[in-house]
């Protein structure tokens, strides 16, 4: 996995910029020699809320399709939110639904309910990233800066409870993405990645909380002493957790249960089909 922020400054310029365009076509080229060396004939590229909001994405599409082999799909927000549903809740028990799925990207954020399927989806323009550029210009986070993120996301979360069918009966809150990820390696202490500790951990609100408080406080070079914090992250985390914290406070869950089974497992699932 690879963190190669597509989406910075696409909020401000709406545009991918050079910069952001070569890193992802670094991470391309290497992928698609790993393709040939595994003999790899099928694949599915898609694209996500930094191309959706950019007027140069076919550009970049045509520039990634020379490196891979293969053109970007360009997926609607609705869209990864189903994906993103399918993956996450395809090994959990029906009985602990109806699910509310939260995919916490850099420009987007998916809510989704359901239970075996999505049935409702809503997809709004808050992320890590987006919130970070937006609002967040010192280090660490002045207070009022901290609030405008919060105040923010509730706007959206009103919108997901008056537009969302079953948004406000969902009994369990999953949560995907590097936000959500970060937050519960950061709880255990886990210096290094271990999906298997991190699949399935249940973030209590008050842990959720606690992350919250500690890294809003820190500056970046502090927020990366802890195990856990994930170096292209620690400049970003506050932004996501903010939307994390405050969907549990609005939305009342009492726990947040973390999947690393998301989006890309929909993927591949779609090509083994």
């Amino acid at each position: 996995m690879h963190i190669t922020r597509m989406g910075e400054g696409v909020d401000a310029t709406g545009r991918l910029s050079q910069q952001a365009m070569d890193r992802v076509l670094v991470v391309l080229r290497d992928y698609r020699a790993a393709m040939d060396r595994h003999g790899v004939t099928r694949c599915r590229v898609t694209a996500t809320s930094a191309a959706r909001d950019a007027a140069n994405r076919e550009d970049f599409f045509d520039l990634a399709e020379e490196a891979l082999g293969h053109r970007p799909e360009l997926l609607s927000g609705i869209e990864e939110g189903r994906l993103s549903f399918a993956g996450a809740t395809e090994e959990l028990d029906p009985a602990d639904g109806p699910f509310l799925v939260l995919d916490i990207g850099g420009g987007s954020t998916e809510f989704v309910t359901g239970t075996t399927e999505a049935e409702g989806t809503w997809s709004c323009d808050i992320g890590c990233v987006r919130l970070t550029e937006q609002w967040i210009e010192h280090d660490p986070p002045l207070p009022e800066e901290l609030v405008a993120c919060l105040s923010i996301t509730e706007g959206h979360i009103d919108d997901v409870l008056r537009e969302v069918p079953g948004a406000a009966a969902a009994r369990t809150l999953v949560g995907l993405a590097g936000t959500v990820s970060c937050a519960a390696a950061v709880e255990i202490g886990l210096a290094d990645y271990d999906r298997d500790r991190i699949h399935h951990f249940r973030l209590s609100r008050a842990a959720v909380e606690d992350v919250f408080r500690t890294l809003a406080t820190e500056t970046r070079a502090e927020r990366l002493e802890n195990p856990g914090m994930e170096e292209a992250r620690a400049d970003v985390i506050i932004g996501g957790m903010a939307i994390l914290v405050k969907v549990m406070r609005q939305m009342g869950f009492d726990e947040c249960l973390v999947s690393e089974s998301d989006i890309l497992d929909s993927l591949v699932a779609s090509q083994q089909a």
